[in-house]
C-alpha cells in the first residue's frame, strides 16, 4: 500500500482564532498530515469563510461538528479523515471529543482535556471502548527552550 498524508479535520480554530493556526502548523509540519476538513466556527458563515481561506473543498466545511461526523463517516475509508483536532473553547472539549470517539474517530484534543475529573474519567472509557487514538496536545513542550530548561533541571 502506497503511503499518503494522513487527513485530518480541524473543529475550533477558524479565522480569528487563537491556537487553531498553531495547531494547523504544528500537525502539518513534518509533511505527514494534511488539512482535509473542518467545522471552523459555531457560525456557519465564518466557517465556510475559514474552509475558503483554507482552501479546502467547500463540500468538506461543515456547519456543527455533529454534521462533520454524519457527513466524514459516509466517505469511504481511504478519503475521510483519519483524526480530529478539537481546538474549540475548553468547555467544548468533552463534549466534542466523546462524539468523535463514539463514531469510531482518532482525537488530538488541545489542553485542558476536560474541565472536571468526572468528565475526564468518562473519556478515559470511552477512548478505551473505542480502541481509538487519544492525544492531548501540550505544545510549549516541543519548545526548544523548553527542552532545554528540563535538561538542566534534570542535570541538577
Amino acid at each position: 500500500m502506497a503511503k499518503r498524508k494522513l487527513k485530518m479535520g480541524m473543529v475550533g480554530g477558524g479565522i480569528g482564532a487563537f491556537i487553531g493556526p498553531v495547531h494547523r502548523m504544528a500537525a502539518t509540519l513534518d509533511n505527514q498530515a494534511e488539512l482535509v476538513a473542518g467545522c471552523f466556527s459555531s457560525d456557519p458563515k465564518k466557517s465556510k469563510k475559514a474552509g475558503k481561506a483554507y482552501m479546502l473543498d467547500s463540500a468538506r466545511v461543515y456547519n456543527t461538528y455533529e454534521e462533520m461526523i454524519e457527513k466524514e463517516l459516509a466517505l469511504p475509508d481511504g478519503e475521510r479523515i483519519d483524526f480530529v483536532s478539537i481546538v474549540v473553547p475548553n468547555v467544548h472539549h468533552f463534549a466534542i471529543a466523546m462524539a468523535f470517539l463514539k463514531a469510531g474517530f482518532n482525537v488530538v484534543c488541545d489542553k485542558p482535556m476536560t474541565i472536571s475529573l468526572a468528565e475526564a474519567k468518562k473519556l478515559r472509557i470511552q477512548v478505551e471502548k473505542s480502541g481509538k487514538v487519544f492525544v492531548l496536545t501540550h505544545n510549549y513542550t516541543g519548545y526548544p527552550m523548553v527542552k532545554e530548561a528540563r535538561n538542566f533541571v534534570a542535570s541538577g
